[in-house]
């Protein structure tokens, strides 16, 4: 818990640590070693293929940056807070992938984005100083007006045909959050982003560099209209375009269409290859903790902490002697490094026919999309039918987001995300979709408080920003759903949590320590930090903002106990305990009650009391709960 969000640059060093200790000195990389490892064909030519644009430079270094900024819930504004899984985050939207990176890195399957498309007349962030603080870059453009409302004016700048580098800027602001994006998907994951033909070249090339061409899954032509426009040349351009990728791995199962393999040891039967290790940490499961060895050759894969294998050292045995374990050298054809899981077609056709009553399920998807995905007039009925009006432009039509949520194939317990979450169209879709097929998907939908001009629609009605009509249309879509539930009996056995949790960007609860102060100003600086967090912060927005840098999600349980008139709060049944108000004997008392894992507070809890913290601190060691004093 630095405070901090996930760095980038520490993930990949890890990552090539892991596949290349050997090029690692002293802590940094030897550039010659790992040329020597990888051979002279690493060394690019003076000339290549790539894109390229005035600004890439700063926008990779964009990617580097972190944020100490924090997510505050607002449970006024949400539905059922304590019991769904759905999210619905106000703020920019590039922060807010930052701030989310350590808790949702890699348990995204899908991602789905409308973007704005540079045509001239729309407009995006594009802040003109990355180098400043949030809070300095706020106050010093007045980005936001007295009630937190992002103005349109400064922040959101139009990117007119006329500027020298359009086509720049717009890849500029994508390309950090393209990234960031595929942070977040599984190894199975996907992504669609929708654009029109002013980016459709840049995007597919941007994608490309960020994905990997080996990941394109295709680009779906979305027919939008039926009335012809007038346009240069004659030529109407009816449709828009929505690009789609894999994260990679084992392959994202799109529309069910996967690659078996066929070998002389299980010629009934072809098989693929899945992941074989899970998400879970040595805390939680302690029995998959161990370093698997190759029974043929004795070689050792040891364990990832964070990420341990999908079965025992107990079970592994029974699996191997089943053939679900591939081990790396085990078949030619094969280029994995780390044992996989075995799923054999027949087990995929058996699934197939238990979730959709036949084998057809398998298989693949087509770029060709069905006419029931619908039009823009669709789109624009959906808002007419919710509003009365319209007062959103070109909203998606919600079957068109449905359709790609099928074809992503995993329906239970799935995180959609979506950073450009507009009028909230994935949100109703995700919500309509597991009313009809019975699943369990959750969303995160990121949208800006962007003030909505006072000329429009929306803001004669009553809203002053798109988040509200977001936040509106889900309501909406919510209260429409729980009628129809209450007129039918439910025949189906459990359903989906109905609500959303909102949250909105905020800059951090704790004080944050400036390593550019020097003289009297450091003294300064530890007067203002002998307690650490700021006098406004609040006990629920701390414990959120502790959640998140420690890496658990924002729907992590959370039960709150009163003691001695304070809130003490326990995380996910005892990993995390939480107290930021006093040190007392009945605290004390309730902590060894609980036996969580580890203990999280604020120094100013002892109230200067050394000996009461040395006591805490030596009998939570004994007990073998770890103490993090903030």
């Amino acid at each position: 818990m630095d405070g901090k969000s996930f760095d980038n640059t520490a993930e990949k060093i890890a990552q090539l640590r892991a596949i290349f200790p050997e090029v690692f000195a002293e802590d940094k990389v030897d550039f010659a070693r790992l040329q020597a490892v990888l051979g002279e064909s690493v060394v690019s030519p003076n000339e290549h293929y790539e894109l390229s644009w005035a600004g890439k430079a700063e926008a990779r270094r964009e990617i580097q940056e972190q944020t100490t900024a924090t997510l505050i819930p607002d449970k006024e504004k949400s539905v059922n807070f304590g019991t769904t899984r759905n999210l619905l985050i106000e703020g920019e939207n590039l922060q807010v992938l930052r701030v989310l990176q350590k808790s949702y890195f890699g348990k995204v399957k899908m991602i789905y984005i409308d973007p704005p498309y540079n045509t001239g007349n729309d407009s995006f962030v594009y802040p003109d100083n990355y180098a400043e603080r949030q809070d300095e870059y706020n106050e010093r453009t007045g980005i936001t007006n007295g009630d937190g409302e992002l103005n349109r004016q400064s922040l959101w700048r139009k990117n007119s045909r006329e500027s020298g580098q359009f086509h720049s800027v717009w890849l500029s602001m994508m390309y950090p959050r393209l990234y960031l994006a595929r942070n977040f998907l599984r190894e199975d994951g996907v992504i669609f982003v929708s654009i029109d033909d002013n980016e459709q070249a840049n995007l597919k090339q941007l994608m490309d560099e960020i994905f990997g061409e080996e990941n394109f899954i295709g680009i779906f032509p979305w027919k939008k209209r039926t009335a012809k426009s007038d346009v240069p040349f004659g030529v109407s351009q009816d449709y828009e375009w929505i690009v789609g990728y894999t994260r990679g791995g084992f392959g994202a199962g799109i529309g069910y269409e996967r690659k078996y393999y066929q070998s002389d040891d299980y010629p009934n039967d072809q098989w693929r290859l899945a992941d074989l290790t899970t998400q879970k940490v040595e805390a939680d499961r302690p029995n998959s903790a161990f370093n698997m060895v190759d029974p043929k050759t004795s070689k050792i894969y040891p364990y990832n902490p964070n990420r341990l294998w999908g079965v025992t050292k107990d079970t592994f045995q029974d699996y191997y002697d089943r053939g679900k374990i591939v081990f790396p050298g085990d078949y030619a054809f094969l280029n994995i490094t780390i044992p996989a899981y075995r799923v054999f077609e027949s087990e995929d056709k058996a699934k197939a026919f238990l979730k959709y009553g036949t084998e057809d399920a398998m298989k693949t998807a087509s770029t060709h999309l069905p006419k029931e995905v619908g039009m823009s007039e669709d789109g624009n009925k959906e808002m007419v039918a919710f509003f009365g009006g319209k007062i959103f432009p070109f909203p998606k039509p919600t079957e068109l987001i449905k359709y790609f949520l099928t074809i992503a194939n995993d329906r239970n317990d799935s995180l959609v995300l979506d950073f450009f979450a507009g009028s909230g169209t994935t949100a109703q879709a995700v919500l309509e979709l597991n009313e009809e097929d019975g699943g369990n998907r959750q969303f995160i939908c990121v949208q800006m408080p962007e003030r909505l001009e006072e000329n429009s629609e929306a803001y004669k009605a009553g809203y002053r920003t798109i988040a509200d009509i977001c936040r509106a249309r889900i309501q909406k879509v919510i209260a429409q759903l729980e009628t129809a539930r209450a007129e039918k009996f439910n025949l189906e056995g459990e359903q989906q949590p109905l609500g959303f949790r909102s949250f909105r960007l905020a800059p951090s609860n704790f004080k944050q320590w400036r390593g550019d102060v020097t003289g009297d100003d450091i003294l300064k600086q530890l007067e203002l930090h002998i307690h650490s967090e700021k006098e406004e912060s609040e006990g629920e927005k701390m414990l959120y903002e502790l959640l998140l840098k420690a890496g658990y999600p924002l729907t992590a349980k959370v039960e709150s106990a009163d003691i001695d008139g304070q809130a003490v709060y326990t995380v996910e049944d005892g990993t995390l305990l939480v107290f930021f108000d006093d040190y007392t004997p009945a605290v004390n008392a309730y902590v060894h009650q609980q036996k969580p894992q580890k203990v999280v507070c604020l120094d100013r809890v002892f109230k200067g009391n050394d000996e009461a913290l040395t006591n805490f601190q030596l009998k939570l060691k004994e007990a073998g709960i770890g103490l993090t004093i903030l």
